[in-house]
């Protein structure tokens, strides 16, 4: 099997993998919502930096388009200007 990382060594992946095995579902699906979180903020605040003058809403859209495509980011964005308007 390959491992799934590069920098773990193959005792300390067989040790986490035990300990993920071990875990309830509840305590699996709660570790990965917060993985999920941490990996969010990390993207956004490297969308920050990289273009420090747009506002909160563009980080979401710049997210949400190199999350998903431009594509989905220009509707999202015709929505959000099209729910103002109205």
């Amino acid at each position: 099997m390959q491992p799934y990382t590069t920098d773990t060594s193959r005792e300390a992946e067989a040790i986490q993998l035990e300990l993920l095995r071990r875990m309830s579902p509840a305590d699996r699906i709660a570790k990965m919502c917060n993985l999920s979180a941490s990996l969010r903020r990390m993207a956004f605040d490297a969308i920050r930096r990289r273009h420090p003058k747009i506002g909160e809403s563009e980080v979401r859209l710049k997210f949400i388009e190199l999350t998903y495509g431009k594509e989905l980011a220009d509707a999202v964005r015709d929505h959000l200007r099209h729910r103002e308007g109205a």
